[in-house]
């Protein structure tokens, strides 16, 4: 079921909103960035996100061919989102750190389907061979 979620950094310098439907997915990635962090993120449109506070406490990182943008908290280092355009899941998207969400209920993180993805080798349509660390 959609729902609008609240989610903040730690700090809780930034803060913003999503509709989410955590029944749809979420997914984890063995990139080497997403692996690092150990981000588990779920997909909306732009339209279903909404920065509310602290557009001036946002780091961004960006890295390969420079078309995602990584988004962290300059006081605190939390990873809360990330934007990008993605031609295989429909164009532009916002990525959001499902750990950064402040309401989310712990029995919907823990049956919300997550898929995997292969992006250290950049086949993203299939999951990597191996996932438990992740």
């Amino acid at each position: 079921m959609r729902q609008t979620y609240k989610g903040s950094c730690h700090c809780g310098g930034i803060r913003f909103e999503a509709d989410l439907d955590m029944s749809a997915g979420t997914g984890k990635c063995n990139c080497s960035i997403c692996s690092k962090a150990r981000y588990w993120g779920a997909i909306v449109p732009p339209q279903d996100f909404r920065l509310i506070q602290g557009e001036e406490f946002l780091g961004d990182y960006q890295f390969g061919n420079r078309v995602n943008h990584h988004y962290f908290c300059k006081r605190c280092g939390t990873r809360t989102f990330g934007r990008g355009f993605v031609e295989e899941i429909g164009g532009d998207y916002v990525s959001v750190n499902v750990a950064a969400l402040d309401d989310v209920d712990l029995q919907q993180l823990i049956e919300a389907p997550v898929r995997y993805f292969d992006g250290r080798n950049n086949n993203w349509q299939s999951e990597p061979e191996e996932t438990r660390h992740l």
